[in-house]
């Protein structure tokens, strides 16, 4: 069963999406940008409670984290805490209505078995709230040094479907059988949903990532959707790419890609490849979106969930989640709160006095937070 914790006090606030401006330093005015997920509902209240899911491993040292910086900016968010796990069977019903209340999710990793035992609680939480866009931001963070310059890469992965559908079964003995399930509907969505980010944040290029030329029928069927929706958005470039020369691509030259949109098992790939080139995954935010619920978490996990040694040395990375909390903040249209966040979090990355062993220190996840906490205007 989920425990509830009880939530922090509310606080009241209301702002509107602000906009850069000429001031803004070359790096804030792009983050900002970039980071904003168009919210799918209108409905806008002063104060909004937040699903928040510490999860497994360093997920409850890095959702503490957010929490602190949130109460010290005092920022209008009061979280609904509930205890889940990635090995149980399924999402407590009572964690899934408070999502549906709420709208919004943060959370942290949730540890899945290998091989045999429960299927992955993400997989599930996607599919019951239909979060059909995972978003994952990969650039380049000023005082991070990384042997590649100019990545600003936004991996769009559809979420549903594809290879996560989940639908494989023993034929006889020693023969399995998965199905990859495409569907037009599915795959049109997430085309329009790049198509329209990338239009809304001044993007240039979305590229298409497929394995058309052996799965001619399912990502062939991607393709075409990709095609049809391009026509629509004659100022924005598009181009295809097989997905194994994709990522020969991404390690060689990753600063040619703009916006990817992928199907499901391909944007995984990428996003986590895009990631270790930026900076690795401890820097990476992300969210899924549908049109009614979203989650934000850290935008590329690669195994890292499960780390004792981190959990025991109090030491992820927290700035991951901490951008992703501003990518949820904006979503919820308090940009100046996220802005605020955003801009803290940079400067610390920037000065790299604290850094957690994964870009090269030995800082814990607490001195990173009061790091950022001291950063705050």
């Amino acid at each position: 069963m989920a425990r509830r914790v009880q939530p922090i006090a509310p606080l009241l606030g209301h702002l509107l999406r602000g906009s850069s401006t000429a001031a803004d330093p070359p790096h804030r005015a792009l983050f900002r940008s970039i980071t904003y997920m168009p919210r799918p509902c209108s409905d806008i209240r002063a104060a909004q409670a937040v699903t928040l899911i510490p999860g497994d491993g360093i997920g409850p040292l890095v959702t503490g984290a957010v929490r602190q910086v949130m109460e010290a900016m005092r920022a209008p968010i009061c979280f609904e805490t509930y205890e889940v796990h990635g090995d149980m069977p399924a999402v407590p019903e009572e964690v899934v209505e408070s999502i549906r209340r709420n709208k919004v999710c943060l959370k942290g990793g949730l540890d899945t078995p290998v091989g045999g035992g429960v299927n992955s609680l993400n997989v599930q939480l996607r599919k019951e709230l239909d979060l059909f866009a995972s978003l994952v931001h990969c650039f380049n963070l000023p005082g991070i040094h990384t042997r590649h310059q100019n990545v600003d890469i936004v991996v769009i992965r559809e979420n549903t479907e594809g290879e996560y559908s989940g639908l494989e079964h023993e034929v006889v003995p020693g023969v399995v059988e998965s199905l990859k399930v495409i569907t037009k509907f599915c795959s049109e969505r997430i085309a329009r949903y790049a198509f329209e980010f990338a239009y809304l944040n001044n993007r240039k290029k979305v590229t298409a990532v497929h394995k058309a030329n052996i799965m001619k029928l399912a990502d062939g069927l991607f393709l075409e959707s990709c095609r049809e929706v391009a026509e629509h958005y004659p100022g924005i470039g598009y181009n295809e790419i097989i997905v194994d020369n994709c990522c020969m691509q991404l390690v060689s030259r990753p600063e040619q890609f703009d916006v990817m949109v992928t199907p499901n098992l391909y944007g995984n790939l990428v996003a986590n490849t895009a990631a270790g080139l930026a900076g690795g995954t401890g820097v990476m935010p992300g969210g899924n979106v549908g049109h009614e619920y979203a989650i934000f978490e850290q935008g590329a996990s690669a195994g890292n969930v499960g780390n004792e040694k981190l959990v025991k040395n109090k030491s992820a990375n927290p700035v991951a989640l901490l951008l992703s909390s501003a990518m949820m903040l904006r979503h919820l249209q308090f940009p100046k709160f996220a802005d605020r966040l955003e801009t803290a979090v940079l400067q610390v990355v920037k000065e790299g006095r604290c850094k957690t062993r994964d870009l090269g220190g030995e800082s814990t996840t607490q001195e990173v937070v009061d790091a950022v906490i001291a950063a705050l205007d």
